[in-house]
Order: structure tokens, then C-alpha cells, then sequence
């Protein structure tokens, strides 16, 4: 190739990268430029549900463009999950993750992703606290007297949850492994029949959301005993937190947060988390998270690596040492 043919082809992709970067940079700043996807792996009206619907109302009117929420239920939220890992990495399509599908499934389930891997990490968005609940037919009215009460009676007692594997199932166990207690499990499919056996006394005690019990404990049909969590729920401020009940190591619950397609640009990412930091300051969000037992709790995308990095360590200690599989 002679000297003036390789000047005319660099001169060629000069022109091009020329044309090319002010195009990329574009489409990244108009970004959204139309509706975005939030997939939700739960069935509408649980806890999950209705924090991330709040925060894709206010996400949106942020973005200037709609958030359509999607409720993609069903294999512990792998359903959904697998939808977004799958997706095309432009920020079109987000997923509304929780505690159990980035720290506890991993432990229990063959995936065909990696939580930790094939996700980019956008925002933290809710801790949601669990309230540790009995029938009335329990005698106990504190935690300290239901430890004596379990421990005199070991399996005795039944504990239900929204199904084996999940957070709730997950504090029942750590209850029993800070306490020395033994208790049987009962799973349900999902926490509505486990709730409702609860209510009429079938089953003893249940770990489940502050949002979930509220209503059942101010009606005088369940007794609240201890709620998770480093305070008191201004839901339930005059039930005690586990620690305050005298029971330390044995605080768990769940959070919410946001995931993007492995792959997705790093601006759109820091957007997303910025606008989902602001949402989760506004007066009226806090507010109604609040009201729901939930407390906000948005994140830089690091933040949320770290927590769930933390958290899938200590929910695979506990799974070891209480051998817990899923069938």
C-alpha cells in the first residue's frame, strides 16, 4: 500500500470514529426514550409487589418515561430472572430482585444463571422486616417466654412459611439455631394460606413481613411477638426487636433492589441508580414504605454488590448447618 493510499484510509476511519462516538454518546444521553420493563418475580399484592410498583410510578415520572411493571411469578423467582439474564443489556428491561433470589436460591437450586455474574447491580430500593407472629392459642406473649415454652416441648410446635427455601423459612431457622429450640416446619405454597392458617390456629408461629401482619395483630387475631431488624417497626412500635427481646444472631428479613442485564452501559446503569437513590428520598416514597413495614434504602451499585455478597455468605452458613434442602 503506498503513502497516499494509507493516508486516505486513515483519514477514512478518522471520519468514521468522527461520526461514530457522537452517535454513541447520543443514544446514552436520551436515554430512556421509551417504556422500560420491570419485571417482578412475585405474584401482584405481596410485599415485593407493592414496593416495587410505588417505586416504578415515581422512577418513571423521574425518566420521563413509563415503567411497566410485570409480574412473572413462579421456580423462586427464576422465571423471572432468567427473563432478564436473557434480555438485550439496554436498560429496557430491569428486574425487581429480592434477598432470597441474589442470596438464598443460589444454595438451594440449579440455575441456569448466577445471580452474582450474569446481572449488572443498579440500586438497593427496601429492607422489608419480617414480625415473628403466633395464634392466640400460643400461651406465650414474649419471646423470652416462647424459648422456654419450645424448649420444653422440642418439635412440638409448628412454624409455617411461604414455602421452603424462602426468607421467612430461612428466619424460622435461624430462630431455632439462636435460641438452641426445635421446632417442625410447615411450608406453604405461598403466604397467603400460610397466613390464613395461622389465623385459624393450625399452625403456631409464622416469620413473615411486617406488611403482611400488621392488620392480623391490630385486629387481635394473631399476637406479635418480636419484630427483625436493627429498630422497632413504627407499624408495630410497641413490639420489640429480637435483640431487644434478649435473642442476638438471629436477625434476618428481606430486601428489595434492582438488577440490569449483564452487559449494560455503565451510564445507563449510574442513571438508573442515581434516579432510584432520589426516589427512594422522597417524603411521600418513605413514607408509604414505611406505612407498609418497609424501610427505604437505595444504594450505589457497589453498595448492593456488597450486601448481597454479605448476605449470600451468611444465608449459606445457615443452610449447612441446618441441612436444609428443597425438594
Amino acid at each position: 500500500m503506498n503513502r497516499n493510499r494509507r493516508q486516505t484510509c486513515a483519514a477514512l476511519m478518522a471520519a468514521a470514529l468522527t461520526v461514530a462516538w457522537p452517535l454513541a454518546g447520543r443514544a446514552q444521553q436520551t436515554y430512556p426514550d421509551r417504556t422500560i420493563t420491570l419485571l417482578v418475580p412475585f405474584s401482584p399484592g405481596g410485599g415485593t409487589d407493592i414496593a416495587a410498583r410505588l417505586m416504578a410510578d415515581q422512577l418513571g415520572k423521574k425518566l420521563g418515561q413509563a415503567v411497566v411493571v410485570d409480574n412473572r411469578a413462579g421456580a423462586a423467582g427464576q422465571i423471572a430472572a432468567d427473563a432478564v439474564a436473557r434480555a438485550k443489556p439496554d436498560g429496557y428491561t430491569l428486574l425487581f430482585a429480592n434477598s432470597g433470589l441474589m442470596a438464598i436460591n443460589p444454595w438451594l437450586y440449579k440455575l441456569s444463571h448466577d445471580p452474582a455474574r450474569d446481572f449488572e447491580p443498579v440500586s438497593m430500593f427496601a429492607d422489608l422486616p419480617f414480625a415473628l407472629v403466633a395464634s392466640p392459642k400460643v400461651q406465650a406473649r414474649t419471646v423470652p417466654q416462647l424459648v422456654e415454652q419450645l424448649r420444653a416441648q422440642p418439635d412440638q410446635f409448628t412454624f409455617a412459611s411461604s414455602g421452603s427455601g424462602g426468607a421467612p423459612h430461612l428466619a424460622g431457622e435461624k430462630f431455632q439455631l439462636a435460641t438452641g429450640t426445635k421446632m417442625t416446619h410447615v411450608p406453604y405454597k405461598g403466604g397467603g394460606p400460610a397466613m390464613a392458617d395461622l389465623v385459624a390456629g393450625h399452625v403456631d408461629l409464622l416469620f413473615a413481613s411486617v406488611l403482611e401482619t400488621a392488620s392480623y395483630v391490630k385486629s387481635g387475631k394473631l399476637v406479635a411477638l418480636a419484630v427483625t431488624g436493627p429498630q422497632r417497626s413504627p407499624v408495630l412500635p410497641d413490639v420489640p426487636t429480637l435483640t431487644e427481646a434478649g435473642i442476638r444472631d438471629a436477625d434476618t428479613g428481606s430486601w428489595t433492589a434492582v438488577l440490569a442485564p449483564k452487559g449494560t452501559p455503565k451510564a445507563i446503569v449510574d442513571q438508573l441508580s442515581a434516579t432510584i437513590r432520589e426516589v427512594a428520598q422522597l417524603p411521600d416514597v418513605q413514607q408509604r414504605l414505611s406505612a407498609q413495614g418497609a424501610v427505604a434504602r437505595g444504594s450505589t451499585p457497589e453498595q448492593l454488590r456488597d450486601v448481597a455478597a454479605l448476605d449470600r455468605g451468611r444465608y449459606g452458613e445457615l443452610i449447612r448447618a441446618r441441612n436444609l434442602k428443597v425438594d
